[in-house]
């Protein structure tokens, strides 16, 4: 598939180009490049130069960072329509992380001249930008504060929760999370040991709250995760 290819309709849903009239977004869908990639597929490397804009239009990606002794952690997962890799244009042009598609994946990209030159012409897509950093920022306090005050299961249902709404296809099971899921990786973007999660989740499995079938998790009592969430009443 070529960028002549993308359908600037698919665009028009994105966080990052909502609001552009028709002809801005067959401007957008020319200038980008899209790729087809099989699962496990490093799109980028922690400390990469050479940065782009990158958007998830089928599939998902995993964000994972290094420490200096070589631990590994999972930041967050990008789902369809979702914008990531953008921050390095802005701030020193360097990844912070590795991305790693969890499926096969169609991603497009923008090189950071191509966008700046976008944000130029429209500048809805400079305030769009302001807009998905201040989400993102704000995700990250919200869970700065769920590590500081809240306990293990309280943290794994509102990081279950996130990612239903991130990335949930309705069934006739419930709410399915469209990529796959390690159970390290709940465990890391929830603050919390391999063991606590998988303790939790097999808790909740077996109490009908969620299943989870070839790392594909669906989430089929949301109301009575919230209440654990909020540490409500049932």
């Amino acid at each position: 598939m070529t960028a002549a290819e993308l359908d600037p309709q698919i665009l028009a849903s994105m966080a990052l180009f909502q609001g552009l009239p028709a002809a801005a977004l067959a401007t957008v869908a020319a200038h980008a490049r899209l790729r087809h990639l099989d699962r496990g597929v490093r799109i980028f490397g922690q400390g990469d130069k050479s940065v782009r804009a990158h958007a998830v239009i089928e599939g998902g990606v995993r964000i994972d960072q290094s420490g200096s002794d070589g631990a590994q952690v999972v930041l967050r997962f990008i789902g369809p329509g979702e914008l990531f890799g953008t921050l390095p244009l802005f701030v020193d042009g360097h990844y912070p992380a590795d991305a790693v598609t969890l499926t096969q994946t169609l991603e497009a990209s923008w090189s950071e001249d191509e966008l700046l030159a976008l944000i130029h012409r429209y500048p809805q897509i400079g305030i769009n930008v302001i807009r998905i950093i201040g989400a993102r920022l704000q995700e990250v306090q919200n869970r700065v504060r769920e590590l500081a005050t809240q306990r293990a299961e309280r943290r794994v249902a509102h990081a279950v929760l996130r990612l239903a709404r991130q990335a949930g296809l309705s069934t006739l099971d419930g709410t399915a999370i469209e990529f796959p899921l390690r159970r390290k990786d709940v465990a890391d973007i929830s603050g919390t040991t391999l063991h606590t999660a998988s303790r939790i989740l097999t808790g909740w499995e077996k109490a009908g709250l969620l299943t989870t079938r070839n790392r594909r998790l669906t989430v089929r009592k949301p109301a009575e995760l919230l209440c654990i969430a909020e540490e409500a009443p049932d």
